[in-house]
């Protein structure tokens, strides 16, 4: 009986410590807060053999240091960025978003054909290493960037890609870890636990959070993203939100666009070598509340908080792998990767916003009737692209202060669908015309001075006629003083 007990039990030891090694995992020993109180240890299933041989700590470490060797290091990582902008400089562009806890750049490359410039175009971005202990992310990403590179106006999907999305790069969101062969950064917190999450008040204040969130939480304040992906290994999976649940209890709970990620989950699995066909998850896509519940994580704070459609990707069983390995994990992963970002401008509804008076671009909001998510067009070009599933009836409404709501419904199928909206303004006689006559030729601050301005300048002229009628009344209040004493 002590033996059945034994063994039931290493089965289930054996079961949750799988779950270690994917989205984040090391759940064991990672609190609510994301600090990690010890290194997880990689799985030991590879791509070319299936060999299950257990590690010591000091074992593991060991082996990650002979890997790593084969890997590139923070510094080969830079000189790829630099060297892949010096050789398609007319594509690309590099600047860093901030810097690790130990001062390591944290570098993306920009791929379009007008990088740096703001068009009517989707933006997309590819987050790799957010842990530390799996490299495979941030080596794929290199192999993209130069694979776009070297086959524009080559290739078809190279040059859609190009042409019509803003592609931006982070290879590795935490140099630190990668340097230091763990999960967590310097700090040993997990960045993958350090979002602000909607149900626990964790991560709640703004100074506390790791200089790498910070780095990614003034990104999206920067750059409006349509969508985005990162790169994780120790499972084989597309995963998409929610991740967590308001009871911390493990089921599925699908956000409001829960059918728009599954689809979204699905392009990349189906562009996949084999990540459909697995066995753990049905058509390799999975609901993250669904396989297990976790808070903090990037990918719902990316959906709830800045309007991006955000996927945690899974891309190798083993998180650090033979670096022989990479050429293939790169063709396996490749057309998933370029079929996720072409599917922004192969899918959807995307349009512009306009003014019915004067024409100028409105950066309203769209919702879906059903659906409770908003999207906001941008403030400059107005242009909105909203991630939809195919193959649905959908009445999409604009709505924005001061101008009527406009609505239309819409059959889309397969392809993406242009819908633009002229709004027209709600004229009333007090604010007509400070909407027709001013809100056009000023920008917000100085639009409020000037608010300002006209306000004290009326209240000024009131005071001035007040005085004045006190003053010509005045002389008659004497008269008529003088008359009753003279009676």
């Amino acid at each position: 009986m002590m033996n059945l007990f034994f063994f039931l039990f290493s089965l289930l030891f054996s079961s949750l410590f799988h779950l270690t090694f994917a989205r984040g995992g090391f759940r064991s020993s990672t609190n609510l807060s994301g600090i990690v109180n010890s290194n997880s240890a990689a799985s030991a299933r590879h791509l070319f053999a299936d060999i299950n041989v257990p590690f010591s700590e000091e074992q593991h470490l060991k082996r990650l240091e002979e890997l790593a060797k084969d890997y590139m290091s923070n510094t080969d990582i830079e000189n790829a960025i630099m060297s892949l902008n010096r050789r398609c400089s007319t594509i690309s562009r590099v600047y860093s978003i901030g810097k690790s806890v130990l001062g390591v750049p944290l570098w993306v490359m920009e791929i379009s054909d007008k990088p740096g410039k703001e068009e009517a175009e989707p933006a997309f971005k590819y987050i790799g290493n957010v842990h530390g202990d799996e490299p495979v992310g941030r080596e794929l990403l290199i192999l993209l960037a130069n694979w776009l590179c070297d086959n524009y106006m080559k290739d078809p999907l190279a040059t859609l890609i190009v042409d019509n999305v803003h592609l931006h790069i982070l290879p590795s969101m935490n140099p630190d870890g990668f340097s230091l062969r763990r999960r967590g950064n310097a700090n040993n917190v997990d960045l993958n636990r350090d979002f602000p999450d909607q149900f626990f008040p964790i991560n709640d204040d703004p100074g506390a959070h790791q200089p790498e969130t910070k780095a990614i939480m003034r990104w999206l304040e920067e750059m409006h993203f349509t969508a985005s992906a990162s790169l994780h290994g120790g499972a084989l999976v597309a995963n998409y939100p929610w991740d967590g649940t308001e009871n911390k209890r493990k089921y599925y709970y699908g956000c409001p666009d829960d059918e728009t990620f599954r689809n979204m989950a699905s392009i990349y699995s189906h562009s996949h070598h084999n990540m459909s066909l697995s066995k753990e998850f049905p058509g390799g896509i999975t609901n993250g509340a669904y396989w297990y519940p976790i808070y903090g994580g990037m990918q719902d704070w990316n959906y709830l908080l800045a309007g991006c459609f955000e996927l945690t990707l899974e891309i190798s069983d083993d998180k650090w792998p033979n670096a022989r390995e990479l050429p293939t994990l790169f063709e396996y992963n490749r057309m998933s990767m370029l079929n996720l970002v072409a599917s922004l401008v192969k899918t959807g509804i995307h349009g512009r916003i306009f003014s019915s008076d004067e024409g100028r671009p409105l950066p309203a909001s769209i919702t879906i009737t059903g659906i409770n998510s908003t999207i906001h067009a941008r403030e400059t070009s107005a242009d909105y692209h909203r991630l939809l599933a195919p193959g649905g009836n959908y009445e999409v409404v604009a709505t924005m202060p001061g101008y009527k709501s406009r609505s239309t419904r819409i059959m889309l199928g397969e392809e993406a669908m242009t819908v633009d909206f002229v709004m027209e303004p709600v004229i009333t006689p007090i604010n007509g015309f400070l909407q027709r006559g001013w809100s056009c030729s000023l920008p917000g601050p100085q639009l409020e001075v000037f608010f300002i301005l006209v306000l004290v300048l009326v209240s000024v002229f009131l005071c001035f006629l007040l005085k004045r009628r006190v003053v010509l009344n005045y002389p008659k209040q004497r008269q008529t003083k003088r008359s009753v004493l003279g009676v």
